[in-house]
């Protein structure tokens, strides 16, 4: 997967990322976030990666986008803890 950073200020943060799933469940987590005033991707084009723009208030983008994917980490490992058992 690929991840390239186009504009990184404090407020505000755009990046390139090539896998839309991820990109979705990303988003998710950052809009549960009250810190976060924007979280949205757009594709321009199929061939092209998705554009993820996050713009927060009172704290970084970049605390902002690293929270919100620990929290999806966490609750995926959860998930997949309960599916061994349920499996079993």
């Amino acid at each position: 997967m690929e991840i390239k950073i186009i504009k990184d200020e404090k407020n505000e943060l755009e990046v390139l990322i090539d896998n839309q799933t991820i990109v979705e469940i990303v988003r998710v987590y950052l809009n549960e976030d009250d810190g976060v005033k924007v979280a949205a991707w757009r594709k321009e084009h199929y061939s092209k990666p998705l554009h993820l723009k996050i713009v927060t208030e009172g704290k970084s983008a970049k605390k902002a986008l690293a929270d919100a994917i620990a929290k999806a980490q966490k609750d995926l490992e959860k998930y997949s803890d309960e599916l061994k058992k349920a499996i079993k």
